[in-house]
C-alpha cells in the first residue's frame, strides 16, 4: 500500500509540475495573444458595421440635412430627414467611389438602373434628387429636395402665384409660404415682431410706401393678419415683369418672372414631341443633358438629333416639375427646368432630428416629424 500510495503521489507530483509549466507559458505569453484577439473583434465588429451601413445607405434608406429655407415652413433649415429609396425604387451606384464620402474615380461610370419600387413619383411628395444641371455624374450631383408639383405628360402653368396644371388651379398646401403685401390703414402703425413671430412669420420688409409692408407667410397667418383691425389689405406679391427675370428663367427669354410661368408640357417615357422653333428651347437641354445625343440646328432651322434630321422626339423617360414650399425663396425647375426620373434619388419620409442654429439648441418638438 505505501509503495501505491508512493506511486500516485510521484504522479501527482509530475502533474503538477505540467500543470504548472503549461500555466506558466500561457500567463508568460498572454499579453500579446489577448491583445490581438480584442483588436481582431473591435475590427470585425467595426467592418461588419461599415457593411451593413454601406448596404443599408445604398439599398434601403438615407439621411440628409435641409441646408436651405426653400422649403419653409414645412422643412426647415438644419431639419435631418429620412429618405427612403425604397418608395420610387432603389438606384444602383452609378460610380466607383469611397463610401460616405464624394470622393470617386472620374470616367467609371455604371449603366442606370433601378430596382422596382412599390409607388410612383406623385404630385406633393417632398423628394430629393440630384441637382440635374450640375455638370457631375448623376450621383455625384449635390442633393435637393422638393415637393412635385407637375408630373410627366401634364401641362403646368403659373398665373399669378398660382399653379395651373392642364388648366386646373392648384391649391396651396398647408405649411406652403410665399411674399405678400400687407396694407396698414395708418401708415404710423408698426406690425408687432411678437404678434408675427406668434403666427409663424419671421420676415417683414419696409417698402418706400409707409403704408405697406412685406411679408413670407403661410396661408393661415395670413388669414389671421387679415382680422387686425389696423390692416387695411392683404395681397399675394407679384414680381413686376420688367423686374430681369427672363434671362434667367426656363427656357430663358420668354418673358417668365417665377409668378408668370409657362405653359409647358413635362416630358414623359414614349411621350413623342413635334420639333418646332418654339418646343425646341423646351426641349432641345432635356435630349442633350439626359437622353444623351448630339443635337444642333442648321442654318437652314433643320432639327438635327445624332447627325438625322428630325422632326419629333420621343423621350425614353420621365421627367417632373418641381418647386420649393416657399416660392419666392426657391431655385427650382422654374429657373433650371425639369428633373429626370434617373435623378431623383428617393422621398423624404420624416425628420429625425433638428438643431436650430440660432438658438444653439435642438427642436425637440420636431423629432420624427412626419413629411407631409
Amino acid at each position: 500500500m505505501s509503495q501505491d500510495k508512493r506511486r500516485r503521489d510521484r504522479q501527482k507530483t509530475r502533474d503538477k509540475g505540467r500543470s504548472a509549466a503549461e500555466t506558466g507559458r500561457d500567463a508568460e505569453g498572454s499579453g500579446r495573444p489577448a491583445q490581438k484577439g480584442k483588436l481582431r473583434e473591435w475590427g470585425e465588429a467595426l467592418l461588419f458595421a461599415v457593411i451593413v451601413m454601406l448596404i443599408v445607405r445604398t439599398f434601403i434608406f438615407d439621411l440628409f440635412r435641409i441646408p436651405t429655407p426653400s422649403m419653409e415652413k414645412s422643412l426647415l433649415v438644419g431639419d435631418y430627414l429620412f429618405v427612403s429609396k425604397l418608395h420610387y425604387g432603389t438606384r444602383t451606384p452609378l460610380t466607383l467611389g469611397v463610401p460616405f464620402t464624394q470622393i470617386y474615380m472620374p470616367g467609371v461610370e455604371f449603366p442606370d438602373f433601378r430596382f422596382p419600387g412599390f409607388t410612383e413619383v406623385k404630385r406633393g411628395d417632398a423628394v430629393v434628387f440630384n441637382y440635374p444641371v450640375e455638370d457631375k455624374p448623376i450621383d455625384r450631383k449635390t442633393h435637393y429636395i422638393k415637393r412635385v408639383i407637375g408630373l410627366p405628360g401634364e401641362s403646368i402653368e403659373v398665373r399669378d402665384k398660382i399653379v395651373y396644371i392642364d388648366g386646373e388651379a392648384q391649391a396651396f398646401a398647408e405649411g406652403m409660404q410665399r411674399l405678400w403685401n400687407v396694407y396698414k390703414t395708418d401708415p404710423r402703425v408698426h406690425l408687432s415682431a411678437s404678434r408675427l413671430s406668434a403666427i409663424g412669420v419671421d420676415t417683414v420688409s419696409a417698402t418706400i410706401d409707409p403704408q405697406l409692408v412685406r411679408v413670407v407667410a403661410t396661408e393661415q397667418a395670413i388669414d389671421q393678419i387679415r382680422t387686425w383691425p389696423y390692416i387695411d389689405r392683404v395681397e399675394p406679391y407679384l414680381a413686376p415683369l420688367n423686374a430681369g427675370y427672363s434671362g434667367v428663367m426656363y427656357p430663358p427669354g420668354r418673358g417668365y418672372t417665377p409668378d408668370q410661368f409657362g405653359a409647358l408640357t413635362i416630358p414623359g417615357a414614349g411621350m413623342t414631341v413635334e420639333l418646332t422653333p418654339e418646343s425646341w428651347p423646351v426641349y432641345e437641354p432635356v435630349i442633350r443633358r439626359y437622353e444623351h445625343h448630339a443635337v444642333r440646328v442648321t442654318p437652314e432651322g433643320t432639327f438635327v438629333i445624332d447627325g438625322q434630321p428630325a422632326t419629333t422626339y420621343t423621350f425614353a423617360q420621365n421627367y417632373y416639375f418641381v418647386m420649393g414650399d416657399n416660392r419666392d425663396n426657391s431655385e427650382d425647375s422654374r429657373f433650371w427646368g425639369f428633373v429626370p426620373m434617373d435623378h431623383v434619388v428617393g422621398k423624404a419620409l420624416l425628420v429625425y432630428y433638428s438643431w436650430d442654429a440660432n438658438a444653439f439648441l435642438p427642436r425637440f418638438r420636431r423629432f420624427f416629424k412626419i413629411i407631409h
